[in-house]
C-alpha cells in the first residue's frame, strides 16, 4: 500500500479530478499555496495499492505538464512603480510516494 501525495497548480485540478474519478481512484484534496509565484495549488492524497502507483503517476503527469507564461514583476533596480513581464515555467508538480503500513476506510 502506498500514499501518493501530489502538489499541482489549481488550474490543473479540474481535469485531474475528472481523470481520477473516471479511473475509480479515491482522493482527498487540500488547498495549498506555492512560494514561488504565490499562486494557489492543490495537494492531493491518494491511498493506492502498489500496482496502481504507476497509473496514478501517469495520470498526474499527463495533466500537470509544465508550461511557459509571462508574469509581471516589479523592477528591483529602478522605480518600484515600474514592472515588466518575465517568462517563467509554471505548472508541473511534485509527487511523493510513501510506504503505508495500513489504511482503513471508515
Amino acid at each position: 500500500m502506498k500514499l501518493v501525495v501530489a502538489v499541482l497548480q489549481d488550474r490543473d485540478w479540474p481535469t485531474l479530478r475528472d481523470q481520477l474519478v473516471e479511473h475509480n481512484f479515491r482522493f482527498t484534496r487540500l488547498s495549498s499555496s506555492g512560494g514561488f509565484l504565490r499562486q494557489g495549488n492543490t495537494t492531493l492524497m491518494l491511498g493506492v495499492q502498489d500496482e496502481q502507483v504507476d497509473e496514478v503517476i501517469s495520470l498526474i503527469r499527463r495533466v500537470g505538464k509544465p508550461r511557459e507564461e509571462y508574469v509581471v514583476v516589479p523592477s528591483a533596480i529602478s522605480d518600484p512603480e515600474v514592472s515588466f513581464p518575465v517568462k517563467v515555467t509554471i505548472g508541473g508538480g511534485t509527487i511523493f510516494v510513501i510506504d503505508v503500513d495500513s489504511m482503513e476506510r471508515i
